[in-house]
């Protein structure tokens, strides 16, 4: 039995609402796999019958991710795309229940490669156009590096611009946290689309 995850930080709080949303059959999307450990979870969520689209631009992450995949057996059903994530709608189709993006630099990578505000934003705006009714998008924002604050900016200006007819979208962050820890932003496709 699987001890029970706390929800202290933004990946946390991201997965217990992915855990809530995504079920075996489902399409995913994970923006940013980094080490893998979104893409891992979305695949088990999604399990055999489901399909998983996971983006990075470093060769390093594609390569963690596949092996962590590959060692938990879940790698069948997951498409590995060496690209960054503002041509996601090049290769993933509409319908998709989850898309998860872990803005920042690869934990233990270079950290001065970093998530940029435009290309982010670009990928954001793609994601929420191929979100089934009751789909979700989880951002986990870092402000404590160079450019992160800017890129958070961009991320809430982009959400304040959503209909509020086709989205609900949420900003969680801890209050007995510094104000730079990650936190999260939670984007949830209406059901009923445009009603």
């Amino acid at each position: 039995m699987k001890k029970k995850e706390s929800l202290r930080g933004a990946v946390p709080l991201s997965h217990f609402y992915l855990r809530q949303v995504v079920r075996p059959g489902d399409l995913v999307l994970d923006a940013t796999c980094g080490n893998g450990f979104d893409t891992l979870l979305l695949a088990e969520l999604a399990g055999e019958g489901g399909q998983v689209w996971a983006f990075d631009i470093q060769p390093r992450a594609i390569a963690a991710t596949r092996t962590l995949l590959e060692r938990e057996g879940c790698l069948a059903a997951v498409h590995l795309l060496e690209a960054g994530h503002e041509r996601l709608a090049e290769f993933v189709p509409a319908g998709l229940a989850a898309a998860v993006f872990n803005l920042g630099y690869l934990p233990g990578g270079e950290t001065s490669l970093v998530t940029d505000p435009v290309r982010t934003v670009s990928a954001l705006g793609q994601a929420a156009k191929l979100l089934k009714s009751g789909g979700i998008i989880t951002v986990a924002l870092y402000t404590g590096h160079e450019g992160g604050p800017e890129e958070a900016q961009a991320v809430h200006e982009w959400g304040a611009s959503l209909s509020p007819r086709e989205y609900n979208v949420w900003c969680s962050r801890q209050l007995n946290r510094p104000p730079v820890a990650p936190y999260l932003v939670l984007v949830e496709r209406i059901r009923g689309g445009s009603c």
